[in-house]
């Protein structure tokens, strides 16, 4: 087995060196091609992210590892072949297209999110999940930005507060996955992580939306006041109980106007045509617009596709499968591709990304503070809440977007290339150590 996975890494590396020569090739013969339609370097440079994905990605789940980052890891491959002297992957990093590819595919990714949350099972899990979850935010926000504060004194303090908000959210998935595995989802235990997980979602996002906003303000040149804080953070709750209490009175209705509909594809069109419209209002209102995805799929309840009959909601869930598997993976190889290996060759960006990570871990020890009730696995539950996953790489590629002034005037990234390569190592390592360490902490509770 071990023979034929280092097999499978050799030829990898083959395959990638061939496709990036042949993307190298036709990029230097576009000539007046592009004119007469899409530039044929944009279907072969998506044809080599989608293979080394889903090649990658096999990869990671043979031994154990969420195929999230095996895409990731084919990224960094591919980004970092200049480091070898290959530039032809560099204009991938670029590419408009790809990213709109990739802007599109965290949309759909956040929608999936939302599907498989339950609002009402968010309330029914209790106080416990609760203060897990708001311990799960405060601790690992306030601990990131500290240590962000201590290595880059020189950022703004914008800067300090985006990078510890990238702390606060859970991958749901992969510690899902992990219980899934273990048996043990109708575990006690396990209802308070993935409450909390859902909860943490909910909570960063408002969370970004805030910083989003208040970046943004200070980017045009505004002094954003405690009171335009305040006004963020309303507009950010107020549009998500808006789109809740509206979305109850329009889904319904919604669903029961499909079901008129005899053509196919109906259900997948209409409600990612909800999901992108959702999307768009909270852009429109000055937030990301994966608060809107999220939105529209937690809206798209169970109870509301009795309306839709012959439709359940695993239905659009399975609907979504081909589309999320092939537009997601183009946002994790982009995140990848942006990682500077070379940047992380100095000691002091090394020292970041280690005590970032280790602030990442102990952020979400703190939060098992918040279990009330006796009997429940409390290590089990810190050890649950430490992955970021896709939601810290989604928070860092939106900060890598926004830009504020520095001190000559120029505009810059909130998130740095080399803030960005450490934001990535702090993910990898925390969704590295959770399966082990929650299997450990489970089979402690047995024993």
């Amino acid at each position: 087995m071990r023979q034929k996975l280092i097999l499978s890494c050799l030829a990898l590396c083959a395959f990638v060196l061939c496709c990036v020569g042949t993307v190298h090739a036709a990029g230097e013969n576009t000539g007046d091609n592009t004119q007469h339609g899409l530039d044929p370097l944009v279907l072969l440079g998506i044809a080599v992210i989608w293979i080394v994905a889903k090649v990658c990605g096999e990869l990671f789940e043979r031994i154990g590892q969420p195929a999230v980052l095996g895409e990731l890891f084919g990224g960094i491959l591919l980004g970092n072949l200049i480091l070898f002297g290959v530039t032809a992957a560099e204009p991938l990093k670029t590419n408009v297209v790809i990213a709109a590819l990739a802007q599109l595919g965290v949309i759909i990714l956040l929608f999936e999110v939302g599907l498989e949350s339950n609002l009402g099972e968010m309330l029914e899990v209790g106080w416990s999940s609760l203060l897990v979850a708001l311990l799960g935010v405060i601790a690992p926000f306030f601990l990131g930005w500290g240590v962000a504060a201590y290595f880059i004194p020189n950022e703004p303090r914008l800067v300090h507060i985006f990078i510890g908000a990238t702390l606060c959210a859970t991958s749901v998935g992969i510690t899902a996955r992990v219980l899934k595995d273990m048996k043990r989802l109708n575990t006690r235990a396990a209802r308070i992580i993935l409450g909390a997980a859902i909860i943490d979602d909910v909570l960063g996002l408002m969370i970004l939306a805030v910083i989003t906003g208040v970046i943004q303000a200070s980017g045009a040149g505004a002094t954003v006041s405690l009171a335009g804080i305040a006004w963020i953070a309303g507009k950010s709750i107020m549009f998500l109980v808006g789109a809740i209490v509206i979305g109850h009175y329009f889904v319904p209705r919604l669903l029961s106007g499909i079901g008129r509909f005899e053509s196919r594809g109906v259900l997948l069109a209409l409600s990612l045509a909800f999901c992108f419209l959702l999307a768009w209002g909270a852009g429109k209102v000055g937030l990301a617009e994966i608060v809107g995805a999220f939105a529209a799929g937690l809206l798209l309840d169970e109870v509301h596709f009795k309306k839709l009959p012959g439709h359940e909601k695993r239905d659009l869930e399975q609907l979504l499968i081909p589309i999320s598997s092939l537009l997601a993976p183009v946002f994790f190889v982009l995140m990848g591709l942006k990682v500077d290996l070379a940047a992380l060759t100095r000691f002091d960006l090394l020292g970041f990304a280690f005590i970032l990570t280790l602030a990442a871990i102990i952020g979400k020890q703190v939060c098992s503070l918040g279990v009330v009730e006796r009997g429940v696995n409390r290590l089990a539950v810190g050890f649950g809440m430490i992955p970021r996953g896709e939601v810290g790489l989604i928070f860092a590629g939106i900060g890598a977007t926004l830009l504020l002034p520095d001190a000559q005037g120029a505009s810059v990234p909130v998130i740095s290339p080399n803030v960005f390569s450490v934001i990535v190592i702090m993910v990898i390592i925390t969704t590295l150590v959770t399966p082990p360490a929650l299997k450990w902490a489970m089979s402690r509770k047995d024993a």
